[in-house]
């Protein structure tokens, strides 16, 4: 049954029901329902006003409305924010169904724009005919984790004009690209390196549960549980989760930088960090690795993180990382599967 509370139904029901709410006099709030990717899924309230924010910000970023495709779940605030900028574009979406080039071929709009989650774009590079597709995009949106600098080079090598987007259903989606904040949005770093972040878009609280929106709204900002710097201008760099600090030894270790360092290795498709009890260190690390060949060498592995005392303590190796719907790493499968090893 299609629905905004919470978003539910196929691409062109949800479609329908967002025209009637951009149209209506003074709508509730939406309810977006979180992947749960830690565990316990969420309900955010998102009002119009967010909404039209975050899509014109959006545009103007990208040069002007345009015409999207849709190639993510209809649902998770992603595609719904593909849907409602088409709605306020006054342009119709395609929906992908086929190839990419199918869907580039189906497209009127004098600027096109599509969203992709990193596995997508990924995925696309090593198809000749999908890579030639996206260039036809003016912006190509990647977002939902993190992609790899080495495939981001890959792709604007080949002519793709990436943006890299950084937000959570509780922006409206993406509200930073390519490190800079949308116009309206405010970001701030505290003093344990946490990421903050203000503006028009922000959610108006989690769906009856007054308690857990009081501890992530502090006057005006959303405490976004990453981590993060701001270079010299201003340009955001995440580092990683605030519960993804593993202490092992005493040594406190970031899992997510961990990561990063060993999908530079030409032998991984993918990787995760996790830690899991130990009662000589604490907590071990351990990697949870997604091969991209047949084999992949542990200690040439080890050899990609510095210093040493963050390398892994064990390895799991798979052929895909376990991932939810909306394709984001399942960090809980990931804890179960570095337990078991």
């Amino acid at each position: 049954m299609s629905s905004l509370d919470p978003v539910a139904g196929t691409a062109e029901e949800i479609l329908g029901l967002l025209r009637a709410w951009e149209a209506a006099d003074d709508p509730a709030p939406l309810v977006i329902e979180t992947s749960g990717s830690t565990g316990r899924p969420k309900r955010v309230r998102l009002s119009r006003d967010a909404m039209r924010a975050s899509a014109r910000a959006t545009h103007r970023r990208l040069g002007g409305p345009g015409q999207w495709a849709l190639t993510l779940p209809p649902a998770y605030v992603a595609g719904v924010q593909v849907l409602f900028r088409s709605v306020l574009a006054g342009t119709v979406p395609v929906v992908h169904q086929g190839s990419t080039a199918e869907v580039l071929a189906a497209m009127t709009g004098p600027r096109r724009y599509v969203s992709l989650v990193p596995t997508q774009l990924v995925r696309a590079l090593d198809d000749e005919e999908e890579t030639g597709a996206l260039r036809g995009f003016d912006a190509v949106l990647v977002g939902g984790g993190p992609l790899a600098p080495r495939r981001r080079a890959d792709a604007e090598a080949r002519g793709i004009s990436v943006v890299q987007t950084y937000g959570m259903s509780e922006t409206c989606g993406g509200c930073v690209y390519d490190g800079h904040p949308l116009d309206g949005v405010g970001v701030k770093i505290d003093a344990d390196g946490e990421v903050l972040l203000s503006g028009p878009m922000l959610f108006d609280g989690y769906d009856g549960d007054p308690e857990r929106t009081g501890s992530v709204l502090d006057g005006g900002w959303f405490r976004t549980s990453d981590l993060g710097r701001l270079d010299d201008d201003g340009r955001l760099h995440v580092l990683g989760r605030t519960d993804e600090v593993v202490i092992s030894g005493g040594v406190k270790i970031p899992a997510t930088a961990v990561r990063r360092m060993l999908e530079q290795h030409p032998g991984v498709a993918a990787a995760a960090v996790t830690g899991v009890p130990d009662e000589e260190w604490g907590e071990l690390v351990v990697a949870v690795v997604q091969r991209e060949g047949e084999q992949v060498d542990l200690a040439s592995l080890r050899e990609r993180v510095s210093p040493r005392t963050w390398a892994p303590k064990r390895f799991v190796l798979v052929d895909r990382l376990p991932r939810l719907a909306n394709d984001k790493v399942d960090r809980d499968a990931v804890r179960r599967l570095a337990a078991d090893a």
